[in-house]
């Protein structure tokens, strides 16, 4: 996709979200006292109300959870159609992560497609995109 995406305001809690991409990381907020996984990012557990909580690298894969496909450009320059997916990630559960779905045509996307993370870099915010497996 051509557009400049809205940067995000980068902090403690979701830096490592951001910018791990860099390092090809999906980082996700994971509490090491119960386990469970954050997302979006927050300094304290969700499940447990523990503080004792950092970035983890998952590996990105996933599945379509559901979609749509946009057809209005909302941007100068946004190429469209294009679609828009919440990924269910494999190994982080309970986290779904709105997205887009990139490197093939709209009409082959599908609802338990299998996906994999991509990064797309526009100054120094590395947005996680996600392709198909396969």
């Amino acid at each position: 996709m051509a557009w400049q995406r809205s940067r995000p305001r980068l902090d403690n809690e979701n830096r490592a979200f951001w910018t791990g991409g860099a390092e090809g990381k999906l980082n996700i907020m994971k509490c090491n006292d119960c386990g469970g996984f954050i997302h979006p990012p927050r300094e304290i557990c969700r499940h447990c109300q523990s503080e004792n909580v950092a970035p983890h690298a998952v590996t990105g894969t996933g599945v379509v959870d559901t979609y749509t496909v946009n057809h209005q450009p909302w941007a100068k320059d946004m190429e469209v159609p294009f679609v828009i997916a919440r990924v269910a990630l494999d190994d982080a559960p309970g986290v779904y992560l709105t997205t887009n779905i990139v490197n093939c045509p709209v009409d082959a996307v599908d609802i338990d497609d299998r996906v994999r993370v991509v990064f797309e870099e526009q100054d120094g915010i590395w947005f996680p995109l996600f392709e198909k497996v396969g």
